[in-house]
C-alpha cells in the first residue's frame, strides 16, 4: 500500500506500537528458560538449502545476495520485509541443520537483537512478534548454542521486551489470524521464559475469547480461507501442547475450537493431500495440514453437507471440491474471490482442475485477476463476475477492495444417487445484471473415473425474464455471451482432440482424462495462469473454454469429464509436486 492509502487508524497505531516497543526494550528482563523448550515448528530442507545458497525468496520475490546478512538485503516490498521480521526462515535453517545453516541462524537472529531489539524496524507489530517468539523459542538450543553470556544475556533480555510488547499490544492485532498469532506468541512466551508467567493467564482467556468470535460453530472462519483456517489452527495447536507440557489445561473454547475445526479441515483437503484453493488461500505448506491433524488426535468425522461452505466429494481415486455458499461477508472479503460454484478437481496425488489462485504475492493486478470470476473453475458472464470489487472500507488500516453485490442466494441440496453423488447448486449473482440465476449440476460416480456436469442459466419469474429481453435488446438481439472455464494444472499435457469435438489430458502419474462438451457450444483450449505463492512467478498452463450467446430464458450446456478406458482404477505414482522448485 501507499501512504496515501495508509489510513490515519493505521498510522496511529504504528505510533503506538513504537512507543510500547521502546518502553518494553527497558523492562525489567527474564534471564532463563523455566524449561528447555520442545521444538513445533518444522521448516522445508529445500527452502532452507537455498537461504544458505543466498536465494531468498519471501512474499513472491527472489533477491539473490550471497554472503549477505538477511538483514542488509534489498527489501523490494513491505511484505517481504515483514516476512524477515517474522523469522520463519530459522524453521527452514534448522530443517538443514549443518554447520553453515546453524551460524547463519545464529548470526541473524542475534544480529536482530543488535540491530532492532530497542524497539526500532519493521518487525514491532503483535503479530510478527508472536510469529516470531513461537520461533525463537522453539529453536533457542540452536540459536544460543556456543555463544558468549553477553550475547545470551541480550538474547534473553529481548525475548522479554517483546513478550512485555505483546502483553501490551496484541489488542492491535487484526481479528482473525494477526490476533492468533499475537496471541499464541504470548502464551508460548509466558510458559518459557522465567518471571513471564504472569502474562499467561490474561493471554489464554484473550484466547478463549478469540475462539470464539472467530471460530464459527461449525468450525470455520468468516474469511471462509481454507489455508487461514489451518494456519489458525496450527496455532491452537502449538498454544495447546504449550499449555499442557507446563501442566495447564487449555480453555474449553480453546478445546472446542480444535475439535470443530479438524473435520472441516479434513473436508477441504483433496486426494493429494492439499487444501482446496480458495478464498485467498494455496495449498499449504507441505506437511502441515498432516502434522495439525496428527497433533490434534481428533479423529475424522464423514461429512455429507458443507463443510465452511465448500462441498467436498471423494470416490475412488478422484477428490472434488466445490464453493457451494455465499462469498465472505463484506468486512471479511479483503482476500475473498468471486469463485461462487467452481470447483478443484484431483485424481490420486496430481491436480487436474483447479482455479488460478491467489496472486497476491505477484502484485496488485494479478491478485486483483486472481480474485475475478474468469480466474475460477465455473460459469461466468462476459465482462462481469459472480461478485464484484469495491472499495468499501477500511481493513487493517488500508483501503481494500472488498466483494460488493455477491450473491445472497445461493442453494446447494446433495444427494446419493444409482452409481455416485449428485450435487445441485445455484447462485442469483446474475440475477440484478442479466436477470439470470446460474446453476450447475455435478454427478461424480462411485468409482471417481467419471464427473458429468452441466450448467444452465435461467431467467425463472416475470421481473427476470423482464430484465434479461431489456439486456438481450441492448446486445441487438445478440444474446448475453458466456464462458465456462476450466482451468487445468501446470503439470496437466493438454490438446485438441477428435477433430475439435474433445481434449485429451495427460498426468504425470500417465493417467488420461477426456473432456467432451454436448450441444452447440463452441470449445477452446486457452492459455492460463497457475499462481501459487511459494513460486517465483505466474506458471504458465491451459485452461478449456466453453462459450456461448444465451438467446433463451434456459440456456444449458452439458459437459463430461473422464478417464479414458484404457487408464487403470489404481496407478503407481511415487513422484509429488515440489512446491518449493524454483522456476
Amino acid at each position: 500500500m501507499s501512504s496515501e492509502e495508509e489510513s490515519w487508524s493505521a498510522r496511529k497505531t504504528r505510533w503506538w506500537n513504537s512507543v510500547h516497543a521502546r518502553g518494553a526494550s527497558l523492562s525489567r528482563p527474564a534471564t532463563a528458560f523455566t524449561s528447555t523448550p520442545e521444538p513445533r515448528t518444522i521448516g522445508t530442507f529445500a527452502k532452507g538449502r537455498q537461504i544458505t545458497g543466498g536465494n531468498f525468496l519471501f512474499a513472491g520475490y527472489l533477491v539473490q545476495a550471497p554472503s549477505t546478512s538477511i538483514w542488509d538485503l534489498p527489501m523490494p516490498d513491505a511484505v517481504f520485509e515483514a516476512d524477515l521480521h517474522g523469522c520463519t526462515w530459522l524453521d527452514d535453517l534448522a530443517a538443514v541443520g549443518d554447520v553453515h545453516a546453524t551460524k547463519r541462524a545464529q548470526e541473524w537472529t542475534h544480529e536482530w537483537v543488535r540491530r532492532f531489539g530497542s524497539g526500532q524496524g519493521a518487525g514491532w507489530t503483535p503479530d510478527l512478534t508472536g510469529r516470531r517468539l513461537i520461533r525463537w523459542i522453539n529453536h533457542a538450543i540452536l540459536v544460543l548454542n556456543g555463544q558468549e553470556k553477553k550475547v545470551s544475556e541480550a538474547f534473553f533480555r529481548s525475548l522479554a521486551s517483546q513478550t512485555i510488547f505483546l502483553s501490551r499490544r496484541w489488542k492491535a492485532a487484526s481479528p482473525g489470524l494477526p490476533r492468533f498469532e499475537a496471541l499464541t506468541g504470548l502464551i508460548y512466551a509466558g510458559l518459557a521464559l522465567s518471571g513471564m508467567n504472569r502474562h499467561v493467564g490474561n493471554a489464554v482467556n484473550a484466547l478463549e475469547r478469540e475462539c470464539r468470535s472467530e471460530i464459527d460453530a461449525d468450525g470455520g472462519l468468516s474469511t471462509r480461507n481454507p489455508e487461514e483456517l489451518l494456519e489458525v489452527f496450527t496455532l491452537l495447536n502449538w498454544a495447546a501442547e504449550a499449555l499442557q507440557d507446563a501442566g495447564n489445561m487449555p480453555g474449553k473454547e480453546h478445546l472446542a475450537a480444535i475439535q470443530s475445526v479438524a473435520p472441516v479441515l479434513r473436508a477441504l483437503r483433496h486426494a493429494d493431500g492439499g487444501l482446496a484453493r480458495f478464498h485467498g488461500g494455496g495449498r499449504g505448506l507441505e506437511g502441515r495440514l498432516d502434522r495439525a491433524l496428527a497433533t490434534a488426535g481428533v479423529r475424522g468425522v464423514s461429512r455429507h453437507q458443507l463443510a465452511m461452505g465448500f462441498a467436498r466429494v471423494a470416490h475412488g481415486r478422484t477428490s472434488l471440491i466445490v464453493d457451494a455458499a455465499p462469498p465472505p461477508r463484506a468486512d471479511a472479503s479483503a482476500n475473498a474471490h468471486a469463485s461462487t460454484l467452481a470447483f478443484e478437481l484431483t485424481s490420486g496425488r496430481r491436480a487436474l482442475i483447479v482455479n488460478c489462485g491467489s496472486g497476491g504475492s505477484f502484485g496488485k493486478n494479478w491478485r486483483r485477476a486472481g480474485r475475478a470470476t474468469p480466474s475460477h473453475s465455473t460459469l461466468g458472464i462476459e465482462g462481469y463476475s459472480s461478485s464484484r470489487l469495491g472499495v468499501a472500507g477500511v481493513v487493517s488500516g488500508h483501503k481494500s477492495e472488498l466483494l460488493i453485490d455477491a450473491p445472497g442466494d445461493v442453494r446447494f441440496e446433495r444427494v446419493e444417487v444409482e452409481g455416485g453423488t449428485r450435487l445441485v447448486i445455484g447462485h442469483n449473482g446474475y440475477q440484478a445484471s442479466h436477470g439470470l440465476t446460474h446453476v450447475r449440476t455435478l454427478h461424480i460416480g462411485f468409482e471417481g473415473r467419471e464427473l458429468r456436469g452441466e450448467d444452465v442459466l435461467l431467467a425463472t419469474n416475470a421481473a427476470e425474464k423482464r430484465r434479461f429481453d431489456t439486456v438481450y435488446d441492448k446486445s441487438k438481439f445478440d444474446g448475453v455471451p458466456y464462458s465456462i472455464r476450466f482451468h487445468l494444472h501446470p503439470d496437466v499435457d493438454a490438446e485438441v482432440d477428435m477433430n475439435g469435438n474433445a481434449v485429451s489430458m495427460a498426468m504425470k502419474s500417465g493417467e488420461i482424462w477426456i473432456f467432451r462438451p454436448k450441444g452447440s457450444v463452441q470449445m477452446a483450449l486457452e492459455s492460463s495462469v497457475y499462481l501459487e505463492k511459494s513460486r517465483l512467478s505466474p506458471r504458465a498452463t491451459k485452461q478449456i473454454v466453453l462459450s456461448g450467446q444465451a438467446m433463451e430464458y434456459a440456456t444449458r450446456v452439458s459437459w463430461s469429464l473422464a478417464k479414458a478406458q484404457d487408464t487403470p482404477s489404481a496407478v503407481r505414482d511415487y513422484v509429488g509436486e515440489d512446491e518449493q522448485a524454483l522456476e
